[in-house]
């Protein structure tokens, strides 16, 4: 668990903690996450599988990501990201398996004094925002399933849609470095952002991350989002980053 951080974008400010859990299903965590001290930056990633590349990708795309980000322009966001897909894709050459990870970073933007933060999204980790009672999916699941539930193909209760889960269609490290979403986001006083791994948002229904985001300070969502995915089974490796604006 980190301690908590304070940034100031226009004239909000954004006060931010993050940390991971292990879970139970797996011996290490191939989550990596990323909480900037000096500036509004936050990346988490989840490697793809669980072995020596999931943790190579994961580590090397939040690594690459923080040092190659020169701004936060779309075109330098993206140029990011391509560096990203270079570190993994040389990376996976020394490495036998899978090498990849999903990528989602929050970046302050406040163009012209404005409040506004940028969201860079590969993959299929999640941010969220509560506002005004409403929990909201900012981001689009690179999956499969995502194309399925949305045109239809099948129920959510559906073995296919478990299945379609774990076929990302654009993540960090893929052959054909797919550019990723890029998204802006304006703050609000009251507003409470969320950063989470498939381990959270897989895990804790509509619901319980909408009780768990609105209650307490940055470091006490992320306390009990944590520990709330054990309670529910610590099945995956789970991280969150929190958010709130004033």
């Amino acid at each position: 668990m980190s301690g908590e951080t304070a940034w100031r974008i226009g004239e909000r400010t954004l006060r931010g903690a993050a940390g991971s859990v292990t879970g139970n299903r797996y011996d290490r965590n191939y989550d990596v996450l990323h909480l900037d001290g000096d500036r509004p930056l936050a990346i988490i990633a989840d490697g793809m599988g669980a072995g020596e590349g999931s943790a190579a990708a994961g580590r090397l795309a939040v690594d690459t990501f923080a040092r190659e980000h020169t701004g936060p322009s779309p075109a330098a966001l993206r140029a990011a990201v391509d560096q990203v897909h270079s570190a993994v894709r040389r990376r996976s050459r020394t490495l036998d398996g899978l090498t990849g990870c999903t990528l989602t970073a929050l970046t302050g933007a406040g163009d012209d004094g404005e409040a506004a933060v940028r969201i860079t999204q590969l993959g299929d980790s999640r941010a969220y925002r509560l506002r005004g009672g409403l929990l909201e999916l900012l981001t689009v699941d690179h999956t499969v399933a995502w194309l399925g539930l949305v045109h239809g193909w099948y129920a959510a209760s559906d073995a296919r849609a478990h299945a379609d889960g774990y076929r990302l269609t654009r993540y960090a490290g893929h052959p054909d470095h797919p550019a990723p979403d890029v998204l802006d986001v304006a703050l609000l006083p009251g507003d409470r952002l969320l950063l989470c791994t498939d381990g959270v948002s897989g895990q804790l229904d509509y619901q319980t991350l909408s009780r768990l985001l609105a209650a307490g300070t940055p470091a006490a969502v992320v306390r009990a989002l944590l520990d709330a995915t054990l309670t529910a089974g610590g099945q995956d490796n789970a991280t969150a980053i929190a958010l709130t604006v004033t």
